[in-house]
């Protein structure tokens, strides 16, 4: 589920968010994200996990724009949010097509805790070809959760379908 069009302005605020900070935009789209949810995704749901970076990615930026996103999310919410995925470094998939993406990811995500029979929204703060949702769905599936739903502040114009293995994810 996407609040709005990865296009400007919010690729404005988006960009703002993750490159210079501004962490307060992230818990203005919190609420707004949390009025669009389908209530059966929320009431259904016991916990959010937001998308992480890679360590080096997190060592460069400070901060995970999607797990500010995430916590501003379950305090309208009332969700309580877990980081409990982590992911391997990889390369930037900025430029990379959807097959090379997806190679990219193959085993990028592992989980650091037990997520049996737990249901989860994930959330991350753009999609672009849905990939990285994928591979992250995915690894928490092969654990034992069940995703609700995969929630984004933006979501771009040429990949507005839903992802092949994201079927019960959009």
């Amino acid at each position: 589920m996407a609040l709005y069009c990865y296009e400007p302005p919010l690729t404005f605020v988006i960009h703002a968010l993750k490159f210079r900070r501004l962490d307060f935009l992230a818990r203005d789209l919190g609420p707004l994200l949390a009025r669009e949810l389908p209530d059966e995704a929320v009431n259904e749901s016991d916990l959010i996990i937001p998308i992480p970076l890679s360590r080096l990615r997190l060592l460069r930026r400070g901060f995970n724009q999607a797990a500010v996103l995430a916590e501003a999310l379950g305090e309208a919410l009332d969700l309580p949010v877990r980081r409990l995925l982590r992911r391997s470094t990889r390369s930037p998939q900025a430029r990379l097509s959807r097959s090379d993406r997806l190679r990219n990811l193959r085993g990028s995500f592992s989980c650091r805790r037990p997520v049996r029979g737990l249901q989860v929204l994930l959330v991350d703060d753009v999609l672009t070809t849905g990939t990285t949702l994928e591979a992250a769905a995915r690894c928490l599936v092969r654990a034992g959760a069940r995703v609700s739903l995969a929630a984004v502040a933006g979501r771009t114009r040429r990949h507005l379908r839903t992802s092949p293995g994201m079927e019960g994810v959009s």
